[in-house]
């Protein structure tokens, strides 16, 4: 007896599950910058630069969506450019970048305004909130235009911190989605520019309707902070603990403040963003 033909030919099904396969992994794209924000700005008329490379040394090997780039064996990163408006208020510029397959890629450009409490890395509790307003390329996101919203809530004292950033990401246009992205670390002072610890980073999908556990992103970083010279760096290797999540990261950050204006040097600039940030705290207040 012959048997009918099947009511969906095999080829359709390959495409279906295909399409499946990129939906899940939208989360694991490799991104520019991993960084726990810890309210630490530059001064006042304060110029500052920081260097992001991301490595992913074992990735997804599928595009996040049809048409992307897939993060395996990409080097991602940004420069960080930054200036200080006032005690609690920075403004920065980021120029994203992937390196693939010996081929360069821009993602365009970030515009970022951080508000944070003055002094913060003088204070045994601190906090602040980050607005990120992306223009973003077709090969690193289905939406032209995004906008990060990152809280920075943190305590510490003289050996330990502990920051959370419940980051909100938001997509503009057809494709657009308002996703849920935490991030958090905990760290220890073992000397005045050496410091070590842990950093989480997830992304859990579209709030209200979170992706499953297994399709979700979850990354463990050890970390660790240092000084070369006038020069703070910030090194880091992760390891992804779901299915959706790239399974080995090496990510650096290299940072200098330039001096500022007129104003003399004493010795005890720090370096800005997650580098030492109290290493030359003197005291703690509330």
């Amino acid at each position: 007896m012959k048997l009918p033909p099947p009511l969906i030919p095999a080829k359709a099904l390959h495409l279906v599950g295909a399409f499946a396969l990129l939906v899940s992994s939208q989360s694991a794209k490799a991104v520019d910058e991993i960084q726990v924000y810890n309210a630490g700005i530059a001064d006042v008329g304060q110029f500052t630069i920081q260097q992001h490379l991301n490595y992913v040394a074992v990735g997804q090997k599928d595009p996040p969506f049809l048409g992307g780039i897939p993060s395996n064996h990409s080097l991602n990163g940004t420069p960080e450019f930054a200036y200080g408006v006032t005690d609690w208020w920075e403004l920065g510029l980021y120029l994203p970048f992937s390196i693939q397959n010996q081929q360069f890629l821009s993602d365009a450009f970030k515009l970022r305004t951080l508000f944070v409490v003055p002094h913060a890395a003088d204070r045994n509790s601190f906090y602040g909130v980050n607005f990120e307003f992306s223009h973003e390329m077709p090969k690193f996101s289905q939406t032209r235009f995004g906008l990060e919203i990152r809280p920075v809530l943190g305590i510490r004292n003289e050996l330990y911190e502990l920051i959370v950033n419940p980051i909100v990401d938001v997509g503009f246009g057809r494709n657009g989605e308002v996703d849920f992205a935490p991030a958090a670390r905990v760290a220890r002072k073992f000397g005045d520019d050496l410091f070590a610890g842990l950093e989480y980073y997830a992304d859990l999908g579209e709030i209200g309707n979170f992706k499953k556990v297994s399709e979700q992103s979850h990354m463990l970083f050890a970390v660790t902070d240092f000084k070369i010279g006038e020069f703070g760096v910030n090194f880091g290797v992760g390891y992804g603990l779901t299915p959706a999540s790239d399974r080995l990261v090496v990510k650096t950050i290299l940072g200098y403040a330039f001096a500022v204006p007129g104003q003399a040097s004493d010795g005890s600039a720090r370096s800005p963003g997650p580098i030492n940030p109290f290493a030359h705290a003197r005291s703690f207040q509330p």
